[in-house]
């Protein structure tokens, strides 16, 4: 090899190795929040939740994304919705709305984790098994 190709070989190396490092480096968490309804009626409930996170210390846009998916009120929808969160590689979904989001979630992942709050025992309607 000669001396030149050498050294814009190197060159080459050392302006990629940053770009590289960067790459791998983990991006922004996604929160996948999936929820039966239309979003106007649940406006107050979408900011309730982002004032939640927000007292963690994570705000919408600087230091976590959220991925939000609406049914309409047609539950079919669900399945697909929450299969797309699992695909674009969410970091956790937060189903909302009732139990179909919930089992639309549990159904598109065993490995995501799934945060939901429910009126009813989780126990009881089978989302949450104990194991003494």
């Amino acid at each position: 090899m000669k001396r030149r190709e050498f050294i814009a070989l190197l060159g080459r190396a050392v302006v990629a190795c940053p770009l590289a490092a960067r790459a791998q480096q983990p991006g922004m968490p996604v929160i996948g929040f999936l929820h039966v309804g239309l979003p106007q009626p649940y406006a107050r409930m979408v900011a309730a939740f982002l004032q939640g996170l927000s007292e963690s210390d994570f705000v919408e846009g600087r230091n976590v994304a959220i991925e939000y998916r609406w049914a309409e009120n047609q539950t079919d929808r669900l399945p697909a919705m929450a299969a797309d969160l699992v695909r674009r590689g969410v970091d956790v979904i937060a189903p909302a709305g009732g139990p179909a989001s919930v089992r639309a979630a549990q159904a598109a992942t065993t490995t995501i984790p799934i945060v939901f709050s429910l009126g009813s025992d989780p126990v009881k309607m089978g989302f949450v098994n104990i194991r003494l």
